[in-house]
């Protein structure tokens, strides 16, 4: 078994980042309820234990608390702004309002360039976000670090290997924030940072066939990364007792459809059943324009097709999902009650009561960017790694207002221009997403010596790590200007281009 970090989650923005930052240095790590009892941490037997940060006050008695016996288990502990203020009031410590809230950057000097700020240099920039702060130290306790606003800002206990940071040593505005990390990896908690994608393939060929035995698994393949990666994998690990089902909804950019068949079917060999039936979808999303209900319909629909062709392959006992970490992790809600809906998301669940699988979810423990490097090992091309995220309602939720044919064929259109021009571009690789959007009004333009009166295309590109913020993709004016005019010249019923200039939040990528 790998080592393994425990991050208890008290509600952090940042506290996904920790995750990954912790995962870039090839250690395996979970974000678990800030709950989390101490004698099943002792069970489990982390490398180390991280506490978040979080919104709340370490002074309010209705504040999130870990168990305090976790402080017992002689295991390395790492506390980030609440964590270390918790920690400061769990161990005797005095904790007391700042005299102003402190968000920004902060110079910090640090006072003990031992332990885990062994490679800081002795003055830096950090990244402050906190209200409280620690006053008087726990006994056992050396300031580490000082700021002008916070005089204790890094604590530490040697003998037990506890750690306190008044700073987010995870963001890209502490600098040298990953040095700190990497000490208490590799030189507290001793991690050797051998967690690597082989190694993740083999125990998870393990864990399948050892939940499957000679069972059969049905997959819904969308011919998207994480579906695509799972069915790469299941495969690999059980052959022909995986079954896909690509239902082609007539909503997928122009070609894809034909790209998967091509793809799963003929080059890898894999049972795969498609189910063309754009224009059942279709039909019954005529005349529909609030976005949800697109979404319920499409959802619904989706099942009824799965179901019908799950049925025609007959005794199967398990259904085979891509829900990736990020998932898993919104679905915890540690503090508090569920995240509030946004939008609802496209999966295969609701079906009839004739087809109860049992889940198997082989990739829920990685971040998108690690589901990439998976598909790579497992030998998929580069060009269905490197996809952008696509929508499960597909074009549905780009084409705004009432979704028919000839709306979607446009779209289809002027989208393929987008992904030919962006595609050229040298950091392509690096976007998360770019595509176009119809929208629902037409503009008076003059194409020769014509008046016309056509639709508008949006422009959408933006640069994300895992969806859960972006911002807008600078790119070229050149670029812009390639798309744009080969949009109205080339496709009809478009006379005119613009560019989505707005990040998220408070913007969503997707428009509906």
């Amino acid at each position: 078994m790998h080592d393994w970090i425990a991050i208890l989650d008290f509600g952090s923005q940042y506290t996904q980042l920790i995750a990954r930052r912790i995962r870039e240095q090839k250690v395996y790590c979970e974000l678990l309820r800030y709950d989390t009892p101490a004698a099943e941490l002792r069970e489990r037997n982390p490398a180390g234990i991280i506490f978040s940060g979080g919104p709340a006050s370490v002074l309010n008695a209705e504040s999130p608390l870990c168990d305090p016996a976790i402080y017992d288990l002689e295991t390395p502990i790492l506390g980030i702004c609440y964590g270390m203020q918790m920690t400061g009031r769990l161990l005797g410590g005095e904790i007391r309002p700042g005299d102003s809230r402190e968000y920004g950057s902060t110079d910090i000097v640090v006072q003990d360039g031992s332990s885990i700020f062994a490679d800081f240099p002795a003055k830096d920039v950090v990244w402050m976000s906190h209200g409280d702060q620690v006053e008087q130290l726990p006994a056992g306790f050396d300031v580490l670090a000082t700021s002008e606003s916070c005089p204790i800002a890094a604590m530490g206990n040697e003998a037990r290997r506890i750690y306190g940071l008044q700073f987010h040593p995870e963001v890209v505005h502490t600098p040298q924030g990953i040095q700190i990390l990497k000490r208490f990896l590799f030189e507290t908690c001793g991690c050797k940072g051998d967690w690597e994608m082989g190694q993740f393939i083999r125990e998870q060929i393990n864990v399948i066939r050892a939940q499957v035995g000679d069972g059969q698994v049905v997959c819904g393949l969308s011919g998207g990364v994480d579906s695509s990666v799972v069915a790469a994998l299941i495969y690999r690990a059980i052959g022909d007792q995986l079954h896909c089902i690509f239902v082609d909804n007539g909503l997928l950019r122009g070609g894809e459809a034909e790209e998967v068949e091509q793809m799963f079917g003929n080059h890898f060999g894999m049972d795969l059943t498609v189910a063309r039936v754009g224009d059942q979808f279709l039909d019954r999303l005529a005349g529909v324009v609030d976005p949800e209900e697109k979404r319920k319909i499409i959802g619904g629909t989706f099942i009824d097709i799965f179901a019908d062709e799950a049925r025609k392959l007959g005794e199967v006992n398990f259904l085979a999902q891509g829900t990736l970490y990020p998932d898993v992790i919104e679905s915890l809600s540690p503090i508090g009650g569920p995240s509030a809906t946004i939008k609802t998301h496209h999966n295969v669940g609701g079906l009839p009561d004739d087809l109860q699988f049992e889940l198997i979810e082989p990739v829920k423990e990685l971040f998108k960017d690690e589901v990439r490097l998976l598909g790579k090992e497992l030998g998929l091309p580069d060009e269905m790694i490197q996809r952008q995220p696509f929508p499960g309602p597909g074009l549905a939720v780009r084409v705004l207002g009432e979704v028919t044919r000839e709306r979607v064929e446009v779209l289809q259109q002027a989208d393929r221009r987008v992904q030919e021009e962006m595609s050229k571009l040298e950091n392509y690789g690096e976007i998360w997403q770019s595509f176009a959007v119809l929208l629902p009004v037409q503009t008076v333009g003059v194409m020769g010596d014509s008046r016309t009166y056509e639709h508008v295309a949006a422009i959408r590109v933006v640069d994300s790590v895992d969806a859960m913020t972006a911002d807008w993709t600078r790119v070229p004016y050149d670029v812009l200007a390639r798309i744009s005019n080969r949009i109205i010249n080339e496709v009809r019923g478009i006379n005119r281009v613009v560019y989505d200039i707005s990040s998220k939040p408070p913007a969503t990528i997707e428009w509906e």
